[in-house]
């Protein structure tokens, strides 16, 4: 089914830049504000690998919903891998108990909190797993997720240069919606096939040896697999993001 993707954050570097490299993917929504204020069936968010709500985006979407969906994202995390650790790439879909969003998804930019994650391929895992838990959401619970909105992921405690949080983004967007997956390991596959060595599941995954994020080939909306050299790091803020 088609689900409807908005981009969203407060942080204008951010929205110009995925204004730029979304220019060919007018059906994607670049809006900046709040993600408080996306009226869609999902709210992504980035965290860690515990699930801790307690900075950035995380803790604005906490004191939105309550307290409680900290505590319901930990035990899903626990129910689901044994123990209180959500690998990078992988995601969860929590329900909120409300009308809009109905579900957060919680997906990880990195295993504990304020990592450097600017030579990695994380933004992509992290993007990729979230939009993979919709898939998944709407395998078991057809339609519950119609429309998801995401923040620029890495960008601020990351440090990852907007400009390749959105080439990154972008390359995960077009996996989701040329591709569906029956899991996250099946994902990590495909996208490393585009990306090259996304680096040890669980971890801070490292760049290719080539340092590439790959070239988006404009305008075709097509993934492109060509890798070029990654762009300075900036020290660019998104307060919008905790990941």
């Amino acid at each position: 089914m088609l689900v409807r993707v908005t981009l969203v954050d407060i942080n204008p570097k951010m929205v110009e830049a995925w204004r730029s490299t979304f220019e060919a993917n007018p059906e994607v929504e670049i809006v900046k504000g709040s993600m408080l204020e996306q009226p869609v069936s999902a709210w992504v968010s980035p965290t860690n690998a515990r699930g801790s709500m307690d900075g950035g985006l995380d803790a604005v979407i906490k004191r939105h919903l309550g307290p409680g969906i900290e505590s319901n994202l930990q035990a899903q995390i626990i129910r689901k891998y044994g123990m209180l650790n959500l690998p990078v790439g992988h995601a969860v879909a929590v329900p909120t108990g409300q009308v809009q969003p109905r579900y957060l998804i919680s997906t990880p930019t990195m295993v504990g909190s304020s990592e450097d994650i600017s030579d990695s391929m994380n933004v992509a895992l992290a993007c990729a797993a979230a939009f993979q838990a919709v898939h998944m959401q709407n395998a078991a619970e057809p339609g519950s997720v119609r429309s998801v909105a995401l923040p620029g992921l890495g960008a601020n405690t990351g440090q990852v240069p907007v400009e390749i949080c959105a080439d990154l983004m972008w390359t995960a967007y077009n996996l989701f919606r040329e591709r569906e997956f029956d899991d996250f390991g099946a994902m990590r596959v495909a996208l490393q096939d585009i990306l090259g060595d996304l680096g040890p599941m669980g971890t801070v995954g490292k760049s290719s040896a080539s340092g590439g994020v790959p070239k988006k080939a404009k305008p075709a909306p097509a993934v492109s697999t060509a890798p070029s050299e990654p762009a300075p790091k900036k020290n660019d803020e998104d307060f919008d993001d905790f990941g």
